[in-house]
């Protein structure tokens, strides 16, 4: 199966998960895996929050991730994944001047 990201509209999320500015996504979802492109302007982030059924991973192509993985904070760079399990928490933050691209995966569990 094929996932056409450059054929795929965009989508702008406020205030994703709680946190700031607004995030644009690129996702496709079969009822069991989320897997989408996010871009995170510079300032914005993704709240805090717990992956209670899921698991996520997710790829930096480009920009700069700070990463707080459970209380602790991680700097993700281009090439560099992180990973959150099932039941751990996490919260994104793009605090460098460009955008922050990222390539995840969320499979349910």
């Amino acid at each position: 199966m094929i996932l056409d990201f450059p054929g795929m509209e965009e989508q702008e999320v406020e205030h994703f998960k709680g946190g700031d500015g607004n995030v644009f996504v690129k996702m496709t979802f079969d009822g069991m895996n989320r897997i989408g492109i996010g871009r995170l302007p510079a300032g914005s982030s993704i709240g805090m929050h717990t992956h209670e059924t899921n698991s996520e991973i997710f790829y930096v192509s480009s920009g700069k991730a700070r990463v707080v993985y459970d209380g602790k904070e991680e700097t993700v760079l281009p090439g560099q994944m992180h990973y959150c399990p099932k039941g751990h928490a996490h919260a994104t933050y793009n605090d460098g001047p460009e955008d922050l691209v990222i390539f995840m995966v969320v499979p349910e569990q």
